[in-house]
């Protein structure tokens, strides 16, 4: 009987001990690590040797690096919205420049040279830009000459890296690893290796319940158990190291030390300058005047002047400057504002036509008055902004810049750096509705007004910001269905009111006063007028803001009580 009972027990310990086993398989499969690695060039979804990973602030970028002869390039237009927008690409002159507060530094796409305005020049050793098909990639060495930023790159195991950080960057999480660890494609003990991350500091860029996403000592995104990191905290990322970069030095500005109140003067022709007396005898606390005296002639950066010593003869005795405008719509002749922004050559010869006619009739300042600037070639534009106020800061002159009220659509005007590189800018508060508008309304309801203010100065420093007002308004009339307007001068409008008699209340809501009448053969007539009281409203408004001062459009327009309540303004 115990003969047959062993083998019995025999059997049941190896079902046992094989039930031990494969429990102990399974259990080793489900709670070991794999081994297995990621296909490195598809994880970072590289599909060229020319390509590199690019880490920028900490972010795995969808775009890509380019790899060049050991060097790393980054698409120009990931350097515009990323980098810095001061890079500009001159596509048909086949240029790459840089324009800082005291000169413009510029490299031909595909060489190695730089030179400046100054008349220095620079051999880089390698191309600063190349192109590849019609995308153009910048050498991160060379906009770190530039930029604030600084670069870790990483060329040995696995594809090529490369890690940015910007001025945007601000802190970066850092841990510290224990020991050299496997980070890996997902949070997982069965998610496939990436890289072994030596021991020592990695950067957390997603936290969670057990795992972490990191970035690695070795420039490597992956995963790694949170009990592997320890002593995580903000540490605040330092760009500005100084090595290699251009002694570019600080963009000053210049201020009149005082409110701005500047009044626009259309010349119409040199004629026109013999009427500045009996304005500036009229405009009381009028500090600038600004002549429409210049105008784009052809697309070559040629202007036609209407500038006059007597003039500015005139302004300065009576202790006014002039900032000479110069615009993109005045000219019989017309102008491809396009072609004339476009090309270095073109903007490098309109800027010295205006510092010649600086030199020889001695004005004080340039306002520049170009409309209706197109998105595609607004970088063109400001570009011409940058190069301008070079000049004019080496010839300690005014430069200002008109603008329309910020909106959505014309954002591409770039304020914010029309700020940085600009004394003064202007935004013109009025054309809330204009001729051709769809519906009848204000030219410069204090909505309007006070909003457009408030747009710019989150762009613009209050101490540079200038809001234009009008002297002029609209009378408005719709006849069988079709609305239509008419600008009048303040000084001539009433006339206007009281030949289609037309009784005026005063708009709290515009702060202006409104009127309408019906004519006896139908027509329907509405005007929101302007006058000293809506423009004290304004000036309040503009007071409130604590901005730069006031410009208005245009001198001979107004009434003389306006300058009452201008002066009132001033004195504050």
């Amino acid at each position: 009987m115990k003969k047959k009972i062993k083998p019995v027990i025999f059997i049941i310990a190896l079902i046992i001990l094989f039930g031990l086993i494969y429990a102990g398989q399974l259990a080793f499969e489900r709670f070991s690590y794999t081994k297995e690695r990621v296909d490195l060039n598809e994880y970072y979804g590289l599909t060229d040797p020319t390509q590199a990973v690019l880490i920028l602030n900490d972010k795995l970028m969808e775009e890509k690096a380019g790899y060049y002869n050991d060097r790393y390039y980054l698409d120009y237009d990931l350097v515009q919205t990323d980098i810095s927008n001061r890079f500009y690409y001159g596509a048909d002159d086949g240029i790459l420049i840089y324009t800082g507060p005291n000169a413009i530094y510029t490299a031909t796409v595909g060489e190695n040279t730089i030179t400046s305005s100054a008349g220095d020049s620079e051999d880089l050793g390698f191309p600063a830009s190349l192109l590849e098909g019609d995308k153009l990639y910048v050498s991160v060495d060379y906009l770190k000459k530039f930029a604030s930023m600084k670069y870790e790159s990483f060329a040995d195991e696995g594809p090529a890296r490369i890690r940015i950080y910007t001025a945007a960057a601000g802190e970066s999480q850092n841990g510290t690893l224990k020991k050299d660890i496997a980070i890996r494609k997902l949070g997982g003990r069965k998610s496939e290796v990436v890289t072994e991350a030596p021991a020592g500091t990695v950067t957390v860029i997603e936290e969670m319940e057990e795992w972490s996403r990191v970035i690695s000592s070795n420039g490597h995104i992956g995963y790694v158990e949170n009990k592997h990191i320890k002593d995580i905290a903000p540490v605040v990322v330092s760009v500005d190291d100084g090595e290699g970069k251009v002694a570019l030095g600080e963009y000053t500005s210049m201020s009149l030390g005082s409110k701005v109140n500047m009044g626009f003067h259309p010349i119409g022709g040199i004629q026109g300058n013999e009427t500045v007396s009996g304005i500036l005898a009229q405009a009381k606390s009028l500090n600038v005047i600004s002549p429409t005296w210049f105008s784009l002639d052809g697309n070559e950066g040629n202007i036609s002047s209407y500038a006059t010593h007597d003039y500015v003869t005139a302004a300065h005795a009576a202790g006014v400057q002039v900032w000479a405008a110069v615009d993109n719509f005045n000219n019989p002749n017309g102008c491809d504002t396009e072609a004339v922004v476009s090309h270095a050559a073109s903007r490098a010869n309109l800027i010295a036509n205006l510092m010649a006619q600086q030199a020889e009739f001695g004005f004080d300042g340039i306002n520049v008055d170009f409309e209706l600037i197109d998105e595609s070639y607004s970088r063109s534009y400001l570009e011409f902004l940058r190069e301008l106020s070079v000049a004019c800061r080496q010839n300690q002159i005014v430069l200002s810049v008109d603008d329309y009220v910020p909106m959505d659509f014309n954002d591409h005007y770039d304020l914010t750096e029309q700020g940085i590189v600009c004394d003064y800018v202007i935004i013109m508060g009025y054309d809330e509705h204009y001729s051709g508008s769809s519906e009848a309304g204000s030219v410069a309801s204090i909505g309007y007004v006070e909003s457009g203010i408030q747009k710019a100065l989150e762009q613009v420093p209050a101490e540079k910001l200038v809001n234009s007002v009008p002297f002029y308004t609209r009378l408005w009339t719709t006849s069988g269905g079709e609305l239509s307007s008419k600008a009048f001068h303040m000084d001539g409008v009433a006339n206007v009111i009281s030949e289609k008699g037309i009784e005026l209340k005063w708009d709290e809501n515009t702060c202006q006063y409104y009127g309408e009448a019906t004519a006896e053969n139908g027509d329907f007539y509405q005007i929101w007028n302007e006058d000293a009281r809506s423009l004290e409203a304004k000036l309040n408004v503009m007071q409130s803001a604590g901005i730069a001062g006031v410009a208005e459009w245009a001198l001979g327009f107004e009434t003389a009580d306006v300058w009452d309540v201008i002066a009132e303004y001033m004195s504050k």
